[in-house]
């Protein structure tokens, strides 16, 4: 005999779901190993509005799991996202994906790029210590920190060389509130002397690009770009303009770790280093459409190189693919990551959300990147004790040429 549902509106919005479980069980275990922390920070679009009409296989299973199955079944929200991510599995495509409404709250958290610390990036040399290159307006900067001062000891406490980055770069963060902060010593870039000084931790709002005249040689300047937001273009037009005060003759252009962005913005940084020609190819179901760039970007003359690596991705590896096939510069480093695909994202009606591809890119020479990537003219392997080898090649081939 037939057991009532507790909810009839909720049996049937779960159906939805259980498609997900019996029919693609195994995808979807697949999908959720190799790509749950994805699904964790990502998002993706569209509700199953109309199950019963799409789906009438998942009306037969909801009405054979409410007869016979033993225990108590999932709400049928958890039964719905389930579904969702069983028939998003069956894709195949590892960037389209669904994430539930938390993770997405903390997904713009994440993505808003803040937090508590003294705002400096870190640099293991080619000598193996640790440079300090505090952000502008940073508790570190406003305590005389200094571009390429080497760190010693945190609060009293020497470094040890074996730290990895991350770790070092997590003994300079912590919560913001009276009396928290760090005390380190370095020595000076400048004259070499020690200096010992405590940082308060503050609010920290990341930027997306970050330069400075290198220490190693002041005729070459270093522009990193980190991700691709809103204010990228008038962030590299302060970092170039400050740049070429500086009367630097060439330009390091590090995209390492640049996992991508905002399309518009990535087109709009490719066209400060190029002069006129095609940035990218967009092909969707529909047609192709040309980007091209315009005259006069903001650095098309002076001799440059381009850092990339294994994490270098999507918006990063457009810009990238546009400055080589351009003739523009050479890149230096890893076979870069190969995500070619545009993601469109959906705030679904419960606030979770979806990335769904919709359009894929080519390079000028119209190489594709999905699942290819750009293999670097200059290849070189990652120093196992994190020094920064491939900075220190493109500075010793901009020397040739200067």
């Amino acid at each position: 005999m037939k057991p009532t549902s507790p909810d009839h509106t909720d049996r049937a919005l779960g159906r939805s779901l259980l498609l997900g479980l019996v029919l693609g069980l195994g995808i979807a275990v697949v999908f959720l190993a190799g790509f749950f922390f994805r699904d964790l920070i990502s998002p993706l679009p569209s509700a199953f509005a109309s199950a019963s009409e799409s789906y009438p296989l998942l009306d037969e299973v909801q009405s054979l799991l409410d007869q016979h199955y033993l225990r108590t079944q999932p709400d049928s929200t958890l039964r719905q996202y389930a579904a969702i991510r069983g028939v998003l599995g069956a894709l195949g495509d590892r960037f389209t994906f669904f994430i539930d409404p938390p993770v997405a709250a903390s997904e713009a958290d994440v993505l808003s790029g803040t937090y508590g610390g003294i705002g400096v990036q870190i640099r293991r040399n080619e000598a193996g210590a640790i440079a300090l290159y505090p952000f502008a307006d940073s508790p570190a900067a406003a305590q005389g920190i200094e571009n390429g001062d080497l760190l010693h000891t945190v609060n009293g406490t020497p470094l040890d060389p074996a730290l990895s980055q991350d770790a070092i770069d997590q003994l300079l963060r912590g919560e913001v509130k009276d009396g928290s902060g760090v005390e380190l010593t370095v020595t000076r870039a400048l004259d070499g002397a020690e200096l010992t000084v405590f940082i308060p931790f503050a609010v920290i709002n990341v930027p997306s690009v970050v330069w400075r005249v290198l220490t190693e040689d002041s005729r070459i300047g270093y522009v990193q770009i980190m991700r691709f937001t809103a204010r990228t273009p008038d962030e590299l037009t302060t970092a170039l303009t400050e740049l070429r005060a500086a009367d630097i003759n060439a330009l390091v252009v590090d995209l390492r770790n640049n996992t991508g962005g905002l399309l518009q913005e990535s087109i709009q940084v490719a066209d400060q280093f190029l002069d006129t020609g095609v940035i990218v190819y967009q092909r969707d179901n529909d047609d192709e459409r040309t980007f091209e760039g315009t005259a006069g970007g903001g650095m098309i003359d002076l001799p440059m190189l381009v850092l990339v690596n294994n994490l270098t991705a999507s918006g990063a590896e457009l810009v990238a693919g546009a400055i080589r096939d351009s003739g523009r510069a050479l890149l230096i480093g890893q076979t870069t990551f190969g995500k070619g695909t545009v993601q469109q994202i959906f705030t679904l009606s419960d606030q979770s959300s979806m990335h769904i591809t919709s359009a894929e890119w080519f390079t000028p020479s119209r190489q594709p990147l999905d699942a290819v990537g750009l293999t670097p003219d200059i290849p070189m392997i990652p120093d196992a004790n994190g020094r920064d080898v491939e900075l220190g090649e493109a500075i010793r081939r901009l020397q040739e040429d200067l």
